[in-house]
């Protein structure tokens, strides 16, 4: 009986090499990067998301806040809109509060969210519109705010909130807004650029889109009336 060892065939086999179809790794970055367009198209031409951090805008929007922005028909303003803009021409530093959020599930939900979204920092701001162009806008602690001669109903000012702690009468140019923080007290908005060049108009071309409604905290989504 024979005793060698068994011999190990290296020889290569017939018939044609099985390969790798790489035709779904290929579409499925074709899918990512299709994906990711859209996001930047979307972000870029019809809506964005933003954080707040400054309390500002209180209590129409709290500090922390984070909201959408619709920027179709951004240059189409009216008085009382709450306006997300540039304010790189116009204001010279941001209004910002750091936000920090309580507790472990609010820091973790809060910081999904934050990846949805981009700081108000030192170009965007947030505001209400005050006044448009050709409005006189006219404020004295006494009567409060003054448009064209007809005093203006604020129901979003913040409470023990007047309308103004100094007077100030202004004409907007065409093409400016005037907009004001629901916050008087604690809001740097057209009336601190009153002396600077512009005297704190808001060109309406700087307009970056209008707040159409509130995602975070969860307890207060909906729209700002909510």
């Amino acid at each position: 009986m024979s005793t060698e060892p068994a011999q190990h065939d290296l020889s290569t086999p017939a018939g044609p090499p099985v390969g790798v179809d790489v035709r779904p790794a290929r579409r499925l970055l074709v899918e990512i990067a299709v994906a990711v367009l859209l996001v930047m198209l979307v972000r870029i031409f019809v809506m964005e998301s933003f954080h707040v951090p400054s309390a500002s805008m209180a209590p129409t929007i709290a500090a922390g806040d984070r909201v959408v922005v619709t920027k179709i028909g951004a240059s189409q303003v009216e008085r009382g809109d709450v306006i997300v803009f540039d304010g790189t021409s116009t204001f010279a530093a941001a209004d910002r509060t750091p936000f920090v959020s309580d507790g472990l599930i609010g820091r973790v939900l809060s910081g999904a969210a934050s990846a949805l979204s981009i700081d108000l920092g030192e170009q965007d701001f947030l505001k209400r519109v005050a006044g448009v162009g050709g409005d006189r806008v006219a404020c004295t602690p006494a009567r409060g705010l003054v448009v064209n001669g007809a005093s203006v109903d604020e129901p979003w000012l913040a409470p023990g909130s007047r309308a103004c702690d100094a007077p100030f009468d202004v004409v907007v140019p065409q093409g400016r807004l005037f907009v004001l923080g629901d916050n008087r007290s604690d809001s740097a908005d057209s009336r601190a650029h009153l002396g600077d060049p512009g005297g704190g108009m808001v060109p309406v071309d700087d307009v970056v889109g209008h707040v159409s409604w509130r995602y975070w905290p969860l307890d207060r989504i909906g729209g700002l009336g909510s």
